[in-house]
């Protein structure tokens, strides 16, 4: 799911990774509505919100929504700064924002369960955290998917699934493979995305602040499934070495006992 970037990654590697994300964020989303009234894994009502709150003069409000935009932009660039900036270890680049993610969101959960006393300074603060942990997702998952999957609101993808049915009551776009599989990967993460914001809503009434510990579970899953890939490869690679290495020693001692008979 991380080890691989852009147009090399196959439509299975999009699909574990989106709809784990989604299922994610859905989960975050939730939990953010339901503890502090308010979405956390898209911006777009917020930029509402600055403009109501820019046009009635509230300077604070208009500093606090502001924030939360920002957060959201911000955790896509460190996403992203990651992901070029330490193109060398490719897997390490990827698994960084999300290790940055589940930092963020134990964070919330840890301030939640044992200091929270619900101000609003409190909420506040907590909102840009959370924030600031799905621009990161996001920022990821677009960026090493080169742009084909972002997981953190539906939005564009409804209206892309829109698009895409829309052309499939015409034979030729049904049969072709790539339309196919973008619907898919779309309808995945959709779905998977709800699915987190119901488990979010039915389990949120016995453990509160601990769904972000859910939420980072599944985080530490994509990580870990990507890191035992790698050292199942890295097992396979060295017997493959030490085989040949084998293969060469039994090779030289056939030619040397071949040498010895002939003299």
């Amino acid at each position: 799911m991380l080890r691989k970037y852009s147009n090399s990654r196959s439509h299975s590697d999009n699909i574990k990774l989106g709809t784990l994300s989604a299922f994610s964020a859905g989960m975050v989303n939730i939990g953010s509505l339901l503890l502090f009234l308010s979405f956390s894994s898209n911006i777009t009502g917020h930029y509402a919100i600055l403009a109501s709150e820019i046009v009635k003069g509230n300077l604070y409000q208009i500093a606090v929504v502001f924030s939360w935009i920002f957060l959201f932009f911000f955790g896509g660039f460190v996403s992203n700064l990651s992901v070029i900036h330490l193109h060398k270890n490719t897997y390490l680049a990827h698994a960084i924002p999300l290790m940055l993610e589940m930092l963020c969101l134990i964070g919330v959960g840890v301030y939640g369960e044992s200091f929270y006393s619900e101000t609003l300074y409190e909420t506040e603060l907590l909102m840009a955290i959370t924030l600031f942990a799905m621009g990161l997702q996001n920022g990821l998952t677009a960026s090493i998917s080169n742009f084909a999957i972002k997981t953190t609101h539906l939005t564009g993808i409804t209206t892309d699934l829109g698009i895409l049915f829309s052309m499939f009551t015409k034979k030729e776009f049904r049969q072709n493979k790539q339309l196919r599989e973008r619907a898919s990967l779309l309808l995945f993460i959709v779905s998977f995305y709800l699915v987190g914001a119901l488990a979010a809503g039915f389990t949120y009434s016995f453990l509160g602040f601990r769904v972000f510990y859910l939420v980072s579970v599944v985080l530490a899953v994509i990580i870990v499934y990507d890191l035992s890939k790698l050292k199942i490869k890295l097992f396979w690679h060295q017997r493959k070495l030490i085989k040949l290495q084998l293969e060469k020693v039994n090779n030289y001692v056939t030619i040397e006992k071949k040498g010895k008979s002939v003299a």
